[in-house]
C-alpha cells in the first residue's frame, strides 16, 4: 500500500462525518480522480460531479470544488481527508472510493432525466430531458459491473409524462433486469397500487420521499405534488413489503424547526417508515440558502437513533438505494453507533 503521512490526531470519519456534511464539497489533489460524470440524481445532480470518501466504516460523499475548505490528498488506494475543525485541525486516514454507477457498489440509475415538476431546492427540471430505453439501462448495469463490485440495483426517475406512462415505462425496465438476480429497490413518484405491482416485479425495497417535515412546507416547496398521496402510498407499501424495507427522504433545512421535523421522524416511524433525513444542498431557487449547521446534522441523527429501536426498524438492514450508501447523511445505525461524537 502507498505510504500516507501519519497524524497525530486522527479521527474516525463517523465522528466528524456532521461537520463535513456542513461544508458538503471538497477539492481532491494528488493522482486524479478517474473520470467523474455530473450526477442525473441526489444531491449534485447537473452539478460537477463528486467523491466519495471512506475510512472504511463510514462513507461520505462530497461535491467536487476546487474552493472547498475540505482537502482530500489522493494517493491511489489510500487517501487523507483534511479540514479546518472547531477545534483546529481535522484528518482522516483513509481512500476515496471507486463507483459502480452514481454511488459504490449499486448501479443507480435515474430513468429520466428531467422532470416536468419544479420542486423549488431541485435542479432537475432544468437539465435537458432524455429518457433512457431498457437496452440503455441493461448497458449501463453491465457498464457498472466491470468497474466495481456490484451489490444492488437501484432505480429512480423524474416525471416526464402521465403517471401511467412512467408506471409501464418502469414495469418493463423491472421484467428485463431480473435476468442480472440482484437485490432491486425503487425511488419514484408513487401512484395508488404502485407498490402491490412492484413486489411482484421482484423489487426488494422502494423509497417515496416526503421531501419536507410538514404538509405546509411541502405545498410551498412540491407545487403540483400532493402530500397525501405520498403519506398514503408509503403507509401502504409498509403493508406490502413489511419491516426495513420502506424509506423516505426528508431534507433538513427548509425552515422546518426542530420539533417539526422530530415529530415527522417519529410519525414515519410508528407506521413502519424509515426516514432519511438529508441536508439540504442549496440549488435551484433555494441557492442563497445555507446548508444546515453541524449541530442540527448531528442533532437530528442522534434523535432518529433513539426512535429507531423503539419501533424495532433498522436501517442497516437496507440493501438498496441511498440507506445502503448514505454518503449524502448521516447514518444512526454506522456513523453514529459506539462512536463519541463531538460538535
Amino acid at each position: 500500500m502507498t505510504s500516507v503521512p501519519k497524524t497525530a490526531d486522527t479521527n474516525d470519519l463517523g465522528r466528524i462525518k456532521h461537520q463535513l456534511l456542513a461544508v458538503g464539497s471538497a477539492k481532491v489533489t494528488g493522482i486524479p480522480l478517474p473520470a467523474s460524470l455530473s450526477s442525473t440524481a441526489g444531491p449534485s445532480a447537473g452539478k460537477g460531479g463528486s467523491v466519495f470518501f471512506s475510512d472504511g466504516v463510514s462513507r461520505i460523499r462530497l461535491m467536487l470544488d476546487e474552493k472547498s475548505t475540505v482537502h482530500i490528498e489522493n494517493y491511489g488506494d489510500s487517501a487523507v481527508l483534511t479540514f479546518e475543525g472547531p477545534n483546529g485541525p481535522v484528518f482522516v486516514d483513509g481512500f476515496v472510493e471507486k463507483t459502480g454507477c452514481h454511488c459504490p457498489k449499486q448501479a443507480y440509475i435515474t430513468i429520466n432525466e428531467g422532470c416536468i415538476f419544479s420542486c423549488r431546492y431541485c435542479s432537475v427540471p432544468n437539465q435537458e430531458k432524455h429518457i433512457k430505453t431498457p437496452d440503455e439501462i441493461i448497458s449501463l448495469i453491465k457498464d457498472a459491473c466491470s468497474r466495481d463490485t456490484i451489490e444492488c440495483i437501484s432505480l429512480t426517475s423524474g416525471v416526464v409524462g402521465t403517471m401511467n406512462e412512467e408506471d409501464a415505462r418502469l414495469f418493463t425496465i423491472l421484467e428485463k433486469i431480473r435476468v442480472f438476480d440482484l437485490p432491486i429497490g425503487v425511488s419514484v413518484y408513487p401512484t395508488p397500487g404502485l407498490s402491490k405491482r412492484l413486489f411482484e416485479l421482484g423489487v426488494f425495497e422502494v423509497k417515496f420521499n416526503l421531501e419536507t417535515a410538514t404538509e405546509k412546507l411541502f405545498a410551498e416547496m412540491c407545487p403540483g405534488l400532493d402530500w397525501e398521496e405520498v403519506w398514503a402510498a408509503l403507509k401502504e407499501a409498509a403493508g406490502v413489503f413489511g419491516k426495513n424495507c420502506v424509506y423516505t427522504n426528508i431534507i433538513l433545512g427548509l425552515g422546518e424547526s426542530k420539533a417539526e421535523m422530530k415529530a415527522c421522524i417519529t410519525q414515519c416511524l410508528e407506521n413502519g417508515i424509515i426516514p432519511i433525513i438529508r441536508p439540504l444542498t442549496p440549488s435551484a431557487e433555494l441557492s442563497d440558502y445555507s446548508r444546515p449547521s453541524a449541530a442540527d446534522i448531528l442533532d437530528i441523527a442522534e434523535f432518529l437513533q433513539s426512535e429507531l429501536p423503539r419501533f424495532g426498524l433498522d436501517m442497516s438492514k437496507a440493501r438498496t438505494m441511498c440507506a445502503k450508501c448514505m454518503g449524502c447523511d448521516l447514518t444512526p445505525m454506522t456513523d453514529l453507533h459506539a462512536r463519541e461524537v463531538t460538535v
